[in-house]
């Protein structure tokens, strides 16, 4: 049986079906392209209503791992997700759980700096001349004052983004989607009130450099430096942000109420 369709419970019953479908994806039972049963024959199996079956796929197609086809032929199909989509449920994982505060800045930092790293020094080596030559081009674009911050934030991830892509390694790309894809560009525009351009574009001419040397050590140290900078700013914006916190709650608190007046002064 390619899914299990017992151990199912009342409370949220699309995500345990969707789930169950998952997970027959996931080890094999369903292949990619099998036709998946229909939306009455799944509800009639799960003793469920056809709206909760639909909810389920829902689930399953914002995840990529199913596809509809209408017509004589149509239905529902298990999908083969491209790399680009799998990098993008990754980042919108990440975005969510930014959103809810699972991460803090520097846990966000921490990760990206020991995944650089590790490109960094497989860069060096498996570097071409097409990554140094988008490196250059963003480069020049930091060095813009007509740059707007959002650009100038996009820019940044797609510098780095390259330094990934040279590395030559599909899993670290997969790995890094969620801090470079989604984390870092929200986190860029919390810090870029603190960020000197200049000397952003400055270190990442050295990271530049020292790619195009093939020199991993070098390059490691920049990227060192680079992160270290970044730090400072993130612990500068979590400052700030806390003052601008504490000032709101002041504001919006209890307001102290109006000392009476004596009886002789409403009087007169």
């Amino acid at each position: 049986m390619a899914i299990d369709y017992q151990g199912i419970v009342a409370h949220g019953l699309a995500a345990q079906i969707a789930g169950k479908i998952r997970e027959a994806i996931l080890e094999g039972r369903l292949k990619v392209d099998e036709r998946l049963p229909t939306e009455h024959d799944l509800a009639n199996r799960f003793g469920v209503s056809r709206p909760t079956i639909r909810e389920a796929l829902k689930r399953l197609a914002a995840q990529n791992l199913i596809r509809s086809r209408r017509g004589p032929t149509g239905g529902t199909f298990v999908n083969e997700p491209s790399g680009q989509e799998a990098r993008l449920a990754v980042a919108n994982a990440a975005s969510l759980l930014v959103s809810l505060g699972e991460f803090s800045l520097q846990d966000i930092a921490e990760a990206r700096t020991e995944l650089e790293l590790v490109c960094c020094r497989l860069a060096a080596s498996r570097r071409t001349n097409a990554h140094l030559a988008t490196m250059a081009e963003e480069i020049e674009r930091q060095r813009l004052k007509s740059l707007s911050d959002e650009e100038f934030c996009a820019s940044d991830v797609r510098f780095h983004h390259t330094i990934v892509e040279a590395a030559g390694n599909p899993a670290l790309d997969y790995a890094t989607a969620g801090v470079l894809d989604s984390l870092q560009p929200a986190v860029n525009m919390v810090i870029f009130r603190f960020r000197e351009r200049a000397k952003v574009a400055d270190q990442h001419q050295r990271l530049y450099r020292a790619l195009l040397n093939r020199d991993a050590d070098r390059a490691c140290e920049a990227l060192t430096d680079y992160m270290l900078d970044l730090r400072a700013q993130y612990a500068r914006a979590q400052e700030a942000r806390a003052k601008t916190q504490e000032v709101k709650a002041q504001e919006t608190g209890p307001k102290a109420r109006a000392p009476r007046q004596p009886r002789s002064s409403r009087r007169a």
